[in-house]
């Protein structure tokens, strides 16, 4: 039970009390979150009243302690996440996460009352402009309902009814949540984005899973056991219904103009984590190879907080090493090194190669394929076994059209 903090014993306990809850990492909106943040506020009225310096702000603590350990930007990406994410944060854009004060408390010895101050993120005050979503592409795919007559055409009340279908009145929430992840070079278009985020999170609200999704599933071995159902031509549609027995949703939905996404690995609050795909390459290799990176950041990255990682898989991700693990434990799963290493398909650019060492993973043919592809960087080398226009067929539902 918290209490008024009278004395430097009490100050004291309060702060072993503080690291402790933090290492708890509540959800957002429990009786533990509310206790934590009441906490900080006792924390922050007993330093006020015994101390004359007012304690510095998140960021300036942050860079302080830079300066003392003459850090670059580049040394808080394990605490932050990808350069941009560290790059918002310093500049304000971005608030820190609980998961980002752990870490910083951990790793920084910055303090944790320091780092749990309440920010002004630009996140909270941003202004929606409605007009600035896809519209019309969402009407003709039949995301949002047509207007009666188009001079009736008003945005916000055409796309109020998606985003509360998403679990959120706030489009910002879906997109620009402080622990949200972009991987792409490319510049996207926000609104789109987030137009395909609700989109996805909508459809997984209709149909949600009945089994609770158990953290600690997605282990290696789990991860290989899925990817031996790929040797079925339905392979992803057996998938998607062993991930949904196991509290994982997999949603497919095409992209909209200049979002250039591959897929997204989504947690948010009262929904089971969600998996949505594009298929924007219409291949059976890159199927599989996106739905493995994608489950790869929810074992590795994603926990508790609302989360989503968006991917642009064509971008390298090299200088991200959240991105580089996943791609590393996607490609575990899908072709351990060892066997890729000591097969004739790493040396010999063959069918014959490629088939064999399918046959003795028991996966499909096409996920060797695609990885002599990358390896060789010729993407046109093996093109008849990769599984050109075999996946979208398996979802009519989707609208390809």
């Amino acid at each position: 039970m918290n209490k008024v903090i009278r004395n430097h014993i009490d100050y004291e306990e309060a702060l072993l009390a503080l690291e402790k809850m933090m290492d708890c990492d509540p959800d957002i909106g429990t009786s533990e979150a509310d206790e934590l943040e009441l906490l900080s506020l006792l924390i922050q009225d007993f330093e006020s009243r015994s101390y004359k310096f007012v304690p510095p702000n998140p960021i300036e603590a942050i860079k302080f302690r830079m300066e003392q350990e003459n850090l670059t930007p580049r040394d808080l990406i394990p605490y932050i996440g990808s350069r941009s994410k560290v790059s918002e944060v310093l500049s304000g854009k971005r608030p820190l996460t609980m998961s980002m004060i752990r870490a910083l408390h951990s790793g920084l010895r910055i303090p944790a009352n320091v780092l749990i101050q309440e920010q002004n993120a630009n996140e909270e005050t941003e202004i929606i402009d409605w007009d600035k979503f896809p519209i019309k592409q969402m009407i003709d795919w039949g995301w949002i309902a047509s207007p009666q007559h188009p001079s009736s055409l008003n945005a916000e009340e055409l796309l109020r009814p998606l985003f509360a279908g998403a679990g959120s009145l706030r489009p910002q929430s879906i997109l620009l949540r402080s622990s949200n992840h972009i991987r792409s070079a490319r510049s996207m278009d926000e609104y789109a984005l987030r137009a395909w985020a609700a989109r996805v999170l909508a459809l997984a609200s209709k149909n949600p899973v009945e089994v609770q999704y158990k953290p600690g599933t997605l282990t290696i071995e789990f991860l290989r056991e899925v990817t031996h159902l790929s040797i079925s031509d339905t392979g992803p549609l057996i998938a998607r219904d062993f991930l949904r027995e196991r509290g994982i949703q997999i949603i497919i939905e095409r992209y909209l103009p200049r979002t250039y996404l591959d897929g997204a690995a989504i947690i948010v609050s009262k929904l089971n984590p969600v998996v949505g795909l594009t298929l924007r390459y219409d291949r059976i290799d890159n199927f599989w190879f996106t739905l493995m990176h994608e489950l790869a950041h929810l074992a590795l990255h994603l926990d508790s907080e609302s989360s989503i990682y968006f991917d642009d898989l064509d971008i390298d991700a090299e200088e991200d090493p959240r991105e580089s693990e996943a791609n590393q434990l996607a490609g575990e799963a899908l072709i351990p090194q060892e066997a890729w290493s000591k097969s004739p398909a790493s040396r010999l650019r063959m069918p014959e190669a490629a088939e064999h060492l399918a046959k003795q993973l028991n996966i499909h043919p096409a996920i060797v394929a695609g990885r002599m592809q990358h390896e060789f960087k010729a993407y046109q080398l093996l093109s008849n076994l990769v599984g050109h226009h075999k996946v979208r067929e398996l979802f009519p539902e989707t609208n390809w059209r």
